[in-house]
């Protein structure tokens, strides 16, 4: 899909802001979401990031009207909608499994939002045309939705949510069912409609590749509550606890005792390991939990420091898994704590090695998160 601009699909009525306060959902005595407050800036990519059933599919039904809130509002500019039903609030949607009419024609489940609203025929129809060419399905205008690939159904319903013109979409995984080389292609072209149509955007996923790549800024959940708001780059680089870097990458999560602290950097060590760390998070006590990127390592050469003065784990390679021009690793460290690496040297089960991150990237957390062990 590469099509130009058409401008009939921009939204009809944009806005300044949309602000969820104190949103809260619950099922019976279960808490699906608690208390959330979120400015979103009109034109804005919000992707909400979190594992299943931790409230973003959640806030994104709240947000569409489809669940009543049980606590908070929702506001457009200065206009309450929470209180309005979903074909009032303006919004487009773009579901999971897509949620196609199977008997209707691409064109006619395309043109269903128009029709329900009574627009006029002669417009309907061109605005259902000049959507079907933005997404590069003119010739498959008259087929049934079950002719089509995964790939031109998602596009089918990308097109049915920006034909009414909205204010803001609501996409809720959209990529999920689709194979990882037609992921990366809708992902590009989700971004590339975002940006050429003015659009304001709230994208639901699980996939934090996805969440970097596509949006202005993420919101991480857990549990109903927001971990942490941020552009891509703050939440990449500086993740506020344990539970949101791991979402952001860092798949060593590794509780160690402290051998020192100076200002803002710790040293943690064990029998076998040593890392000098940032710390991100304040603690107390004799323990802290180490978040370190298999990307961070690198290969420590024989000879390189005199043993105990200088950073480094000692590891016994298990597995090693071929990526190109990087190799997958994962090690056991002599106290049996599992490593997971990615290095440009080839190595073999049950080669001993010893790697080391900067201590820039080796990011220090008190003891109280998760730590996935």
């Amino acid at each position: 899909m590469s099509g130009g601009v058409v401008e009939s699909v921009r939204p009809q009525d944009g806005f300044e802001t949309l602000r969820m306060e104190g949103v809260t959902r619950r099922f019976g005595s279960s808490v699906a979401l608690s208390d959330l407050n979120l400015t979103i800036r009109g034109g804005e990519f919000i992707a909400l990031l979190g594992p299943s059933g931790c409230g973003k599919s959640t806030a994104l039904n709240c947000l569409a009207g489809l669940l009543p809130l049980s606590g908070g509002s929702i506001w457009l500019d200065d206009r309450r909608i929470d209180t309005l039903p979903p074909e009032r609030r303006g919004f487009g949607m773009v579901f999971q499994n897509y949620a196609l009419f199977p008997h209707l024609s691409v064109r006619r489940n395309v043109g269903f939002g128009l029709a329900i609203r009574k627009v006029p025929k002669d417009e309907m129809r061109r605005r259902v045309d000049e959507a079907l060419k933005l997404v590069e399905l003119t010739e498959h205008a008259d087929k049934l939705p079950g002719r089509l690939s995964g790939g031109q159904q998602q596009r089918v319903a990308i097109a049915r949510a920006i034909v009414i013109r909205p204010r803001l979409v609501l996409m809720d995984e959209p990529l999920s069912n689709l194979d990882a080389k037609l992921r990366l292609q809708m992902r590009t072209e989700i971004r590339r409609l975002h940006q050429s149509l003015g659009l304001t955007t709230v994208y639901v996923t699980h996939d934090q590749e996805e969440a970097l790549a596509l949006a202005d800024r993420i919101v991480v959940l857990r549990a109903g509550r927001v971990d942490q708001v941020g552009t891509p780059e703050e939440v990449y680089t500086d993740p506020v606890n344990t539970y949101v870097a791991g979402f952001m990458g860092y798949r060593n999560l590794l509780r160690l005792p402290v051998a020192s602290r100076s200002g803002d950097r710790a040293v943690l060590a064990e029998p076998g390991l040593r890392l000098t760390g940032t710390v991100r998070e304040e603690f107390t006590g004799d323990t802290a939990i180490a978040a370190i990127r298999p990307d961070d390592f690198r290969v420590v050469p024989e000879g390189g420091g005199s043993e105990g003065e200088r950073d480094g784990i000692r590891i016994t390679v298990e597995v090693v898994e071929f990526h190109g021009r990087e190799v997958a690793v994962e090690g056991v460290t002599e106290t049996g704590r599992v490593i997971h690496c990615r290095l440009a040297e080839r190595v073999a089960p049950g080669d001993k090695i010893e790697v080391c991150a900067p201590p820039e990237r080796v990011l220090v957390y008190g003891p109280g998160g998760e730590t996935g062990e």
